[in-house]
């Protein structure tokens, strides 16, 4: 597990240390974007093992995200956690529909965070 690589993208710069403090916990390299047209740029032939997406964000929302992600041959198999306060299930089912690996829930909690995250890198 040791030296994984994360993209973790949210516009809450708050949410996103919490989540780079929990991952590099772990010994995971955290990559920080702040909205998706921010982690697009990260996107360049770079090596990620996950990327992280918060849904709600400007200029680009993580759904518009996870679908530009799936259209770069690099990224098409790289594991994507949805991680929103939304909890309604047919956005469950879009977000998967775009090609999301699974969904996190704000707040999260540490320990499951690392859980959901070491299985998804298994």
């Amino acid at each position: 597990m040791v030296g994984k690589k994360i993209l973790v993208v949210d516009d809450s710069s708050s949410i996103r240390e919490l989540l780079k403090l929990a991952l590099e916990d772990e010994n995971y390299h955290v990559t920080l974007g702040e909205d998706g047209l921010d982690a697009l740029k990260h996107l360049d032939g770079r090596h990620f093992d996950l990327v992280i997406t918060d849904l709600h964000m400007p200029n680009m929302n993580g759904l518009e995200l996870i679908h530009e992600i799936r259209k770069i041959d690099q990224y098409k198999y790289t594991p994507i956690l949805f991680l929103t306060t939304e909890t309604k299930a047919d956005l469950k089912v879009k977000a998967k529909k775009e090609g999301a690996t699974g969904w996190l829930t704000k707040p999260f909690d540490n320990e499951k965070l690392k859980r959901v995250v070491k299985r998804v890198l298994r």
